[in-house]
């Protein structure tokens, strides 16, 4: 899980990669990409480390991306360095536009331009293809030149790719396109002091289906510099029930379809990251890849089961909530898994 921040010069999108990451993009001297990672903030996990005590602390982290580029190559520069990414957060310049209209004109420039971008790649390929005989291609290469025309009539149209309904095997066919629309997009509304976000109105008359947050970059990032014990004072004072960083990362979440489980002992408390649906196998490859090839069973109890049961796995499996499943089990947030495999 890889997010990439984007937006037009002076949005804020290196503000947003410091509120997330802790880290100033822009002092970076003579680095065109950037990288962070972010703590995702649980508290499930959190109370796991307090029961268990671990020699080990090890939670959840969500990789960022900001990208400097300007000149001829800029376009591909960028689109290099975010060439792996699994999602887009686009900062919109919210702080200086006189009303909603202005906003959604700034995030449908870049837009367009993302846009623009994809069709260039789609009527090369296109063109490429058609000059090979059809019972040339090999099966990857047919299946994307039926997708393409389809593709292509969508770009000319303004809209993204990611609106289409592809199939599980076309989105896989387009991945070495890294297509820019193709991706999921999180818009994020950079406001200015005092302003009340209007993301249900900018979501509605720019006829986006995107999720769309709204943030005060400044008043986060000042937010930042204060201690722990004062920044919940700070929110309070602004009548903001969590900061920016927890709905940014519960938003890309979301977007992305990713859920957390975790692994306890007193050698490590972890929280692993997987795609919602995975099943037990798939999901034990995130630890290792030998634990999906070797694996036998899972035994497995809901967080929400743990606690009730006095936070201890004894107690647990006293009280019968130790589930033993198989490769169907679907893993679900939450959960408290011990794998069994033998390779």
């Amino acid at each position: 899980m890889e997010l990439g921040i984007i937006g037009l010069p002076q949005s804020g999108k290196s503000t947003l990669f410091e509120i997330m990451t802790g880290t100033n993009s822009r002092d970076a001297f003579g680095e065109t990409c950037v990288r962070g990672q972010a703590v995702v903030p649980d508290e499930r996990f959190d109370n796991l480390v307090s029961i268990f005590h671990p020699a080990k602390v090890s939670p959840a982290r969500a990789p960022f991306v900001d990208v400097h580029a300007a000149g001829e190559k800029a376009w591909q520069t960028v689109r290099q360095s975010l060439a792996g990414v699994d999602g887009l957060l686009h900062v919109v310049d919210g702080f200086t536009a006189l009303d909603v209209q202005e906003m959604i004109k700034r995030w449908r420039q870049l837009e367009d331009e993302l846009i623009l971008s994809d069709l260039m790649v789609v009527e090369n390929r296109g063109e490429r293809l058609r000059k090979i005989p059809r019972k040339a291609l090999n099966p990857l290469e047919l299946l994307q030149a039926d997708l393409l025309p389809r593709l292509q009539e969508q770009l000319e149209g303004s809209r993204p790719l990611r609106e289409l309904d592809l199939a599980p095997e076309e989105t896989h066919a387009l991945r070495s396109f890294s297509f820019w629309t193709l991706r999921p997009e999180l818009v994020v509304l950079n406001t200015a002091e005092g302003d009340t976000p209007q993301v249900d109105e900018f979501r509605k008359k720019a006829g986006l289906k995107d999720p769309v947050i709204g943030i005060c970059g400044k008043l986060e990032a000042e937010m930042l510099e204060l201690p722990p014990e004062e920044q919940a004072d700070f929110l309070e004072a602004l009548g903001l029930a969590e900061p920016a960083f927890t709905r940014v990362i519960r938003a890309a979440f979301e977007m992305l379809g990713r859920i957390q489980y975790f692994t306890v002992g007193e050698d490590e408390v972890k929280s692993w990251v997987i795609p919602a649906e995975s099943r037990a196998p798939r999901a034990a490859a995130a630890i290792h890849k030998d634990f999906e090839r070797g694996f036998i069973k899972a035994e497995v109890v809901g967080y929400e089961d743990f606690v009730a049961c006095g936070g201890t796995l004894p107690a647990v499996k006293a009280a019968g909530r130790l589930r033993l499943e198989g490769k169907e089990y679907i893993v679900r947030d939450g959960d408290i898994v011990t794998f069994r495999f033998n390779v």
